[in-house]
């Protein structure tokens, strides 16, 4: 990874977010203060900020899916994300976009799960069989 991103957005509950960020997605907390919190989300920084989070609406056409629109998320390597969307699947998340595979047999090929965390915020998380193939058409 060249240069993880550093992304701050807001969530209504730091508790809340710290359980599911950490304990759900696995994700390790960073620095925090009152009012914020870091976490290494799979090698990028989020910031999680007390306050009303971002409004989002389905608008996004991916193929057959409307998706939530804006949406954050992170590319993993297909094992990576197999596992997590087990995981997630054991942990019961109500799933916008259950975990399938999306372009299957064509340039591009990924495997898609959307969620939301427990502000609201959609998130969105593939796996491809080859990374390098992140960016084919």
């Amino acid at each position: 990874m060249p240069h993880p991103f550093h992304l701050a957005f807001n969530v209504d509950d730091l508790d809340a977010a710290r359980a599911f960020y950490g304990d759900t997605l696995g994700a390790t907390e960073g620095r925090s203060a009152e009012t914020w919190v870091d976490f290494d989300f799979f090698g990028h920084q989020l910031s999680l900020h007390l306050g009303t989070p971002f409004e989002t609406r389905t608008t996004g056409k991916v193929g057959a899916h409307m998706v939530p629109m804006p949406h954050f998320g992170v590319v993993l390597p297909l094992a990576e994300w197999r596992a997590l969307a087990r995981r997630l699947e054991e942990a019961g998340i109500d799933f916008v976009l259950s975990p399938q595979v999306r372009f299957e047999g064509q340039p591009g090929e990924q495997w898609t799960m959307f969620f939301r965390d427990p502000a609201g915020n959609p998130i969105e998380i593939k796996g491809l069989p080859d990374e390098s193939a992140l960016f084919a058409s």
